[in-house]
Formats: C-alpha cells, sequence, structure tokens
C-alpha cells in the first residue's frame, strides 16, 4: 500500500523532530551519538531498552532530557533489593472523608504510571519486583488491588545494569531479557568529549530545554512505523540472520553450533523488522533497506543469545558472534 499524504506529512515532521531532539540533547549530552541514535529507534518502534553502562555516564539525564523535549512525564526507579512491587505499580490506602468521617480506600499510582520510566539497576531488585515492571512493559497496564490499570502512552521503559559490579545482585533471566526491545552497550567517554563534559557541567551556564512534539504526535509517528513497507529480500535476510543464532537449526554456521547454548526467537525477527522500520523513518525514508538491519542487528540480538562455556574459554564475546554472522 503506498504512503499517503498524510503519512509523507508525518514522515516529514519525524525528521525535523530528529533534528531538534539531535541538536537539544547535543547540547546537554556530549557524544553518546549511536546511543542516542539506538534509543529514538526504540521509542518509535515501541519498544523498551536495555543500557548497560557503569554509572556516571548521563543515563538519567539522557532520558529526562528527552522527556522535556517531547513533552512527556518522566519517572525514575531506583531498584534496591528491599524494593516490593507495590513500590512500582501503586498500592491502595485507606482514607477518611473528613465531612462524613466515612472510611474509603483509594488508589495511589506509582511511579510506573509516567510515559519514559527510568528503572535504575534494575539487576539489584528481586525476581518478584522485577516482574512486576515486565509485566507493565508487556502488557501496558497493571494489577493493583484487584483492579486492573491502564498506563498512560505513550510508555517507554529504560532500564539499566552496571556491568561490572554483580555483588547482591539477580541477573534477568533470559526469557525476561527477550521482552527487551534492544539493549544498548554504552562506553566511556574520549578523552576530548571528557574534556567538554568537565567544561559544560562545571560552569554557571543553564540549558533551556524547548519541545519538539507532543506524546499524541509520538503515537501518531509509533503508527506510522508500523505501515513502513519493507522489501521481501530485507524480510527473509532478517529471518534467516535469526533462526542462524540457533545451534539446533540445519542452515546455522559451524561457529554457532560451537559457541553458542541458546540463540534468538521470534521476537528476534520482529523485533529486526519492526527496528529496521523505525531507522527508515528516522532517517527520512519510507521504504527499509538492508542497511538498517545491518544497523540495528547487534542491539537487537546481543541480549537474545546465550554463549556456552567453550566460547568463554576462548574469549569470544557474543558481538564478535554477530560480525561473524553478518560476514556470513
Amino acid at each position: 500500500m503506498p504512503p499517503t499524504n498524510t503519512d509523507v506529512l508525518l514522515a516529514d515532521k519525524l525528521l525535523e523532530a530528529k533534528k531538534s531532539i539531535l541538536g537539544q540533547l547535543g547540547r546537554v549530552i556530549v557524544g553518546q551519538d549511536r546511543v542516542i541514535e539506538e534509543l529514538l529507534v526504540a521509542l518509535f518502534a515501541s519498544g523498551h531498552c536495555l543500557l548497560v553502562g557503569v554509572p556516571g555516564l548521563a543515563k538519567t539525564l539522557l532520558l529526562s532530557s528527552l522527556s522535556q523535549i517531547l513533552d512527556l512525564h518522566f519517572s525514575r526507579i531506583q531498584f534496591t533489593p528491599d524494593l516490593m512491587p507495590s513500590d512500582i505499580t501503586g498500592s491502595e490506602i485507606l482514607q477518611e472523608d473528613p465531612a462524613t468521617r466515612s472510611r474509603v480506600f483509594r488508589f495511589v499510582p506509582g511511579p510506573v504510571f509516567a510515559n519514559l520510566v527510568l528503572a535504575d539497576e534494575i539487576n539489584r531488585t528481586p525476581p518478584k519486583t522485577q516482574s512486576a515492571l515486565l509485566q507493565a512493559m508487556q502488557e501496558y497496564q497493571v494489577t493493583a488491588g484487584g483492579e486492573t490499570r491502564s498506563l498512560p502512552r505513550p510508555f517507554f521503559v529504560m532500564a539499566t545494569q552496571n556491568p561490572i559490579e554483580h555483588e547482591g545482585t539477580y541477573p534477568l533471566p533470559e526469557a525476561q531479557l527477550d521482552r527487551f526491545f534492544l539493549q544498548i552497550n554504552i562506553g566511556y567517554p574520549s578523552a576530548e568529549e571528557e574534556r567538554r563534559i568537565v567544561v559544560e557541567t562545571t560552569g554557571a551556564s543553564r540549558i533551556e530545554l524547548r519541545k519538539a512534539l507532543t506524546g499524541a504526535e509520538v503515537m501518531e509517528l509509533q503508527e506510522l512505523v508500523r505501515k513502513v513497507p519493507v522489501p521481501p529480500s530485507v524480510l527473509d535476510a532478517a529471518v534467516r540472520l535469526s533462526r542462524s543464532t540457533r545451534p539446533e537449526d540445519p542452515l546455522s554456521p559451524d561457529f554457532v553450533k560451537r559457541w553458542v547454548s541458546w540463540g534468538a526467537g521470534p521476537r528476534a525477527s520482529q523485533a529486526l523488522i519492526l527496528g529496521a522500520k523505525s531507522r527508515a523513518l528516522l532517517e527520512g525514508r519510507l521504504a527499509v533497506d538492508q542497511e538498517d538491519v545491518d544497523r540495528i542487528v547487534k542491539p537487537i540480538l546481543r541480549h537474545r543469545i546465550v554463549l556456552n562455556f567453550q566460547a568463554e574459554a576462548e574469549g569470544v564475546s557474543v558481538d564478535a558472534v554477530i560480525d561473524k554472522l553478518l560476514a556470513a
């Protein structure tokens, strides 16, 4: 189905908004261009992302700044070992009417009732509390006090994990990791970038952010992403790439059978195509090409592939396996 005039106008609006978003975030966040690109791909594809990086790399600042630019409600949850599911979803409290002295239960929404939610150090809380957030991510609703309540839309979760500190943590199981649309790895800035960070964050200037889109427009663009056409060759390549990560698949390469315990499931194929659609639109194109799939394949697949002991013994990383798959 060819794009309508409305679709073309919406795509042009996204391109203008992207320039504004990148320009404004560039004044607040030094470097991290790839991180911002992948974050926007996930947001407009209606997916959630897992950000893996050490503390102090402006993860909270990135998402809070993005919420201001998109005019969305931002919420941050600091995950700790004593955090309970109700601390995330909300709970009912007994409230007394001053006039009648009658008592009624009133629901107090938790921090998950926001548009952009930062789940900081999600692996520091027990699985029961992790599941409360993951249910909200999957179903866009929470159940509290025997009643199901819908979450505000758009709804986007960015969870973070510290890759170097594992004592007292509860690693997310592979089945739950699969619910994240993509995993973004964020590293230390370069020497020049760190110098700019120090100069810009120790001065007296204050940066004002202006709105580039509204929540309703973000939802319109999320719907538009799903309308972007995909050539059959690109679709077949994405499915073949996902299936080739599975060691039991007859067509998977020998190095996959040697190094991989579990490969990516069908969600990976869906995410590759949806992410490619989102990236194509963000690049100003109304059709997907193979470059879009190749550009996002690592953040889509890296948390969905489980390496075996042989790979660890040989010092093989997940990204290295993905590189070999692309070359093959």
